[in-house]
């Protein structure tokens, strides 16, 4: 049975008119850090601009799947507004996460697989994963830039120029005023990236990569219209050209193949099951699918 999909439904150069909400998310946020840079410091708008350096981090992953824009030039402008606003080049997606995470799916051939360092879930496992992932990863990215190099040294340069508008971005705000530059923009900005390479011991820790739709967690509720269902994880990975909105329909007809015990009603619901109840408490732990006791039953 083929899964539903629906034509785009573009909004001129837009590819798709849901993506409106990702243009006011990336507008938002400089707005919130300027303002806050001109009249002073405020709790509430810096919350404001820590969830929105987190959706700017998935939609730093959509667009690397799926381009904003029909328009080259439009998408090559939006990769440096991401990179100024992620406060990362963005052609690191695609040798880190399009060529290495999609295309081995959490298996031995994926560099960032949760269980390559412990084959857990829990809290520390969390907050440790995006630097141990970020230390895996970078080796690969290093190569992918040595052959770009060789091959299309335009194409390097490209790469380069987002380096230096990220790192020369932070050298003038820093220059200007560390603290301010610090609190409103950088630390925000690294909430953003953890929460980036963070997103993948969510959605895999204990997961089985030997199973046909065992490889992801998914979640439902609330997170997926604040987060451009970014909890909807198996239909993302068997469809990864499908723009986020179609994400539902495809979760849809997915969810019934996948272990029950990969389906979360709610993200928050289940942080602190797992991690914060689970720390004291065992029944609340999940079980690693990879062990033979939690493994997956194959399909009959």
């Amino acid at each position: 049975m083929t899964p539903p999909t629906r034509r785009p439904a573009s909004l001129g150069a837009l590819r798709h008119w849901r993506d409106i909400q990702s243009l006011a998310y990336l507008s938002m946020q400089p707005m919130l850090m300027g303002w806050q840079w001109l009249h002073g410091f405020d709790a509430w708008l810096l919350a404001a601009s820590l969830f929105l350096a987190v959706a700017i981090s998935v939609i730093h992953h959509n667009h690397a799947h799926l381009p904003l824009w029909r328009s080259r030039l439009a998408n090559r402008a939006t990769d440096l507004a991401i990179t100024l606003l992620q406060g990362h080049p963005t052609f690191v997606f695609h040798p880190a996460h399009n060529r290495n995470h999609h295309r081995h799916r959490h298996g031995p051939g994926d560099v960032s697989r949760t269980w390559r360092f412990g084959d857990h879930n829990h809290l520390a496992g969390w907050m440790l994963h995006p630097f141990q992932a970020a230390f895996a990863v970078y080796p690969l990215v290093s190569r992918w830039l040595e052959g770009i190099h060789k091959r299309a040294p335009r194409v390097f340069r490209w790469y380069v120029l987002q380096y230096v508008l990220w790192l020369s971005s932070w050298a003038l705000l820093l220059w200007i005023d560390a603290g301010k530059a610090l609190v409103l923009v950088i630390v925000p900005q690294l909430v953003g990236l953890h929460w980036l390479l963070g997103a993948n011991y969510l959605q895999h820790a204990h997961a089985d990569d030997r199973a046909r739709y065992g490889y992801a967690r998914n979640f439902e509720g609330a997170i997926n219209p604040l987060l451009f269902n970014i909890g909807l994880h198996t239909a993302h990975h068997e469809h990864a050209r499908a723009h986020w909105s179609e994400l539902p329909a495809l979760h849809a007809h997915y969810r019934p193949r996948v272990d029950e015990r990969l389906v979360e009603r709610g993200f928050f619901l289940y942080v602190g099951r797992v991690f914060v109840l689970g720390a004291c408490i065992a029944r609340f732990r999940t079980q690693s699918m990879r062990s033979p006791a939690g493994a997956i039953l194959p399909e009959t």
